[in-house]
């Protein structure tokens, strides 16, 4: 694939922040982990978390949809739920004491299903949303963040997640942002990039995961 762009650390997370401090998994969409995410790590991180970005496609990223949906199609998803489970267990050795998972499109459905095993204190999805075939309860509370337009499979738009969500007891907040499309957060694709939204998802993000992961 001739698209494809290496990635600094391959394979391996990154790491940003002072180990100890609450853990947010930053979980990239299926551009793969583009430079602009590290930036949202550094966000996070001046605010006090410890935050790991992995790279989940192995070295490669992509600014290009179709090499995008290849390098989706080709994930192991069991490896990456276990990658994550890697991360949390490690951190959480080092001090960690709470955990919010944070992603975007293929990485906030990653998110919200590796949520239901229990292990987050809070989780983020930006885009996202599970199907009725993945949807189990979700111990944790949620926020999700949606653009105004989009294209769903069937039960897998958010009226019909966040319904889920309601009916197995899940705190959840949803915010639509007006003008936008799918991945207006990424600000490594600039035909989808929306700054203004992309940056008050981001602050609702960090006030969201202050309030669960600092608190008690």
């Amino acid at each position: 694939m001739s698209d494809l762009i290496p990635v600094s650390s391959p394979g391996v997370p990154v790491y940003v922040g002072m180990q100890g401090g609450p853990l947010v998994v930053l979980v990239h969409d299926y551009y793969g982990r583009l430079p602009g995410l590290l930036r949202v790590a550094d966000l996070l991180a001046r605010e006090g978390f410890f935050v790991a970005v992995p790279d989940l496609f192995n070295g490669v990223a992509t600014h290009s949809a179709a090499t995008a949906e290849k390098l989706m199609n080709d994930l192991d998803v069991g490896l990456a739920l276990a990658e994550l489970d890697d991360i949390i267990n490690d951190s959480r050795t080092g001090g960690s004491q709470k955990v919010g998972v944070a992603g975007f499109s293929m990485g906030g459905w990653l998110s919200l299903l590796h949520a239901q095993g229990g292990a987050a204190d809070a989780v983020v999805a930006y885009y996202s949303s599970l199907g009725p075939q993945d949807h189990g309860v979700l111990p944790a509370p949620v926020l999700l963040h949606y653009a105004e337009s989009d294209e769903w499979g069937e039960g897998e738009d958010p009226v019909s997640f966040i319904e889920r969500l309601h009916e197995h007891g899940t705190p959840v907040t949803d915010h639509v942002y007006l003008g936008t499309q799918h991945s207006f957060a990424n600000a490594d694709i600039d035909a989808l990039y929306n700054a203004r939204a992309a940056e008050l998802a981001n602050q609702r993000t960090v006030r969201f995961l202050l309030g669960h992961l600092f608190s008690g």
